[in-house]
């Protein structure tokens, strides 16, 4: 994902019995990975920022009345936080196998570097993304619009309004700062109570 604004490839994933797979999470995966990881920690991806303006027909809505979940959209400096997992080389496989199915609502594979809070940085991380040339992709609306949407809306997983708020819940406890990431915290405080 090279270039800031750059429209990133979707990523093969070649697995090595040697190599360690990392996947970093900006939305539901923070919290609720769902999958086998070898060690996790906090980092950040440069130059992204967090906006719900993607539809969700097959976790936070329903086909007839979409749930809005996260993306990530180009943003000159800002620095989205998330969760990067380590993922043992004889389980890559199965964990991407799982993750293309849960993230096939418009989602696709694109490599970010991760930053880490110690300094250090994760080259070549997976993580998917939701851009606008995808069926479900929403766009921008205004945030008492997005917000009548989630806290009306519920799919398989549960309801939308949970989704928004476990997620800033979650990142309030990474320490991420709340002017960071303005969409998010002033959405979840117009739907209620974290």
């Amino acid at each position: 994902m090279g270039r800031l604004g750059a429209r990133p490839d979707p990523v093969p994933i070649m697995t090595s019995a040697d190599l360690d797979l990392w996947i970093f999470g900006y939305g539901s995966l923070v919290w609720r990975p769902a999958f086998p990881f070898a060690e996790r920690c906090p980092g950040w991806v440069e130059g992204w920022a967090r906006r719900f303006w993607q539809a969700s027909t097959d976790h936070r809505g329903v086909p007839e009345d979409p749930g809005r979940v996260v993306t990530l959209v180009p943003a000159p400096e800002s620095r989205c936080w998330g969760m990067a997992y380590r993922v043992a080389p004889d389980q890559a496989s199965s964990v991407i196998a799982g993750l293309d199915h849960r993230e096939q609502g418009g989602y696709r594979r694109v490599a970010v570097d991760v930053r880490l809070p110690q300094g250090s940085m994760l080259s070549g991380a997976v993580m998917y993304l939701a851009t606008e040339d995808n069926p479900n992709y929403l766009g921008p609306a205004p945030l008492a619009e997005i917000a009548a949407q989630v806290r009306r809306c519920r799919g398989p997983s549960g309801p939308n309004a949970e989704y928004v708020l476990r997620l800033a819940q979650a990142l309030r406890e990474l320490g991420a700062s709340e002017d960071e990431d303005e969409h998010l915290f002033e959405l979840a405080a117009r739907i209620g109570p974290s």
